[in-house]
């Protein structure tokens, strides 16, 4: 036996490669201070959140002991400039909501609706006095917000057809009616609250102060299958009092609520990503372990080619999301463009965490290996901020120039 061939078997078996959701390093195309803050995210959450998300989802609670240390990330406010935010480019606000998806879509959610829903509508529709009075407070998460815009009969059709009402009076507005699906609700302090003015007939935003506004109320939605650890409510109104210093200045239309949409539904993008990143992460990991028939069954062709589609999933949505963000920061980013990359990005998830499901077999809907949360969250962010077939319609307008909503 020559020395090569021994000096090999001793050395065992070549190692695997670690699973890696970014194929074509896209992580290099940010500054070394946005990588830094990007790696301080996922040691973050794998290091606190992967250990026990399982558990929560499982119990349909949310993680509230993690949210000292989340609010120490220094991560609220990203993407806006001043007022105590963090700052940064659109792009690392979208690496950032990738990498907490890439964990659990759920805290991504939580993040996004606080974050970019609640601030956002401050950020882009309030006065330069509440923008002073509350994003400081938000950014170091010691005032927790929602959004309140769908509600039990309006969904899709919120632009012409809310029924919440704000009537006003006097140096007030008298709201009233119900918002449902609102994330974040049943605990937080702040309520973005859009309302059809009766007077106009346009849609404006309201801040409300949850806890200690007469005629505000949360029953908390139950029995949910997806985005479990998000807690999400159903408000209802009862001649809610809001001062018309609590009005949104700059939200008189829905056409102003639009703006904010456009950057959340750019994030969601991100985060179906994200989900997609996880769920090949752990399905190839789970198949480089699995043994059948006296081999890893990563090893078979079948689940090669499954894994090869799952990856090119996931490699185009981040390639489209870069492009996204490129253009957000530019100043570029239109709704149509944004619509796109949620319907595409969404669409593809379900197809990548199904494919994850089908690879791990019977395992695939323990919610212990990951997988089967990813592809049960999946179903909510194909849905969310707005539906695949509503995005397709704000395509079809902007490339045909004719709109197909009614």
């Amino acid at each position: 036996m020559s020395t090569a061939t021994a000096t090999n078997k001793s050395a065992g078996p070549k190692p695997v490669p670690v699973p890696n959701g970014d194929f074509y390093q896209l992580v290099d195309l940010l500054t070394p201070e946005e990588r830094a803050v990007v790696g301080k995210v996922r040691t973050y959450m794998e290091t606190h959140v992967r250990p026990v998300i399982n558990k929560y989802w499982a119990d349909d609670a949310f993680p509230f002991e993690l949210l000292p240390s989340f609010k120490n990330l220094g991560i609220g406010g990203l993407g806006y400039e001043g007022y105590g935010c963090a700052g940064g480019s659109q792009k690392l606000f979208g690496y950032v909501a990738m990498e907490i998806a890439r964990t659990d879509a759920s805290m991504c959610t939580f993040f996004g609706v606080h974050s970019g829903l609640a601030m956002g509508s401050i950020y882009l529709d309030g006065s330069e006095e509440q923008k002073q009075k509350w994003l400081p407070p938000m950014a170091r998460f010691e005032k927790i917000g929602c959004f309140g815009l769908t509600e039990p009969l309006v969904g899709s059709g919120t632009a012409g057809g809310l029924t919440t009402t704000a009537t006003r009076d006097g140096d007030s507005w008298i709201l009233n009616g119900q918002k449902r699906w609102i994330g974040n609700s049943p605990w937080c302090d702040i309520s973005i609250i859009w309302a059809r003015d009766v007077a106009d007939n346009q849609v404006k935003g309201f801040i409300i102060e949850n806890k200690t506004t007469p005629g505000f109320s949360v029953e908390k939605m139950e029995h949910k299958i997806a985005l479990k650890v998000v807690q999400n409510g159903q408000i209802t109104l009862t001649d809610v009092r809001v001062p018309e210093a609590n009005r949104l200045q700059g939200g008189n239309s829905f056409r102003d609520t639009a703006r904010v949409l456009r950057m959340t539904r750019y994030m969601v993008g991100w985060a179906s990503t994200g989900i997609q990143m996880g769920a090949f992460e752990a399905t190839l990991k789970y198949t480089q372990e699995r043994s059948q028939f006296g081999k890893p069954i990563a090893s078979f062709q079948l689940v090669q080619d499954l894994l090869a589609k799952m990856l090119a999933n996931v490699t185009a949505c981040q390639c489209l999301m870069l492009r996204l963000a490129q253009l957000d920061d530019e100043g570029k980013l239109s709704d149509h463009q944004a619509a796109l990359a949620k319907a595409f990005c969404t669409a593809k998830s379900r197809e990548t965490v199904a494919w994850g499901r089908e690879l791990l077999g019977g395992n695939g809907i323990l919610a212990d290996y990951d997988v089967g949360r990813f592809f049960a969250d999946a179903e909510a962010l194909y849905s969310y901020e707005g539906t695949y077939q509503m995005q397709n319609l704000i395509v079809g307008k902007a490339i045909t120039g004719y709109g197909a909503f009614v």
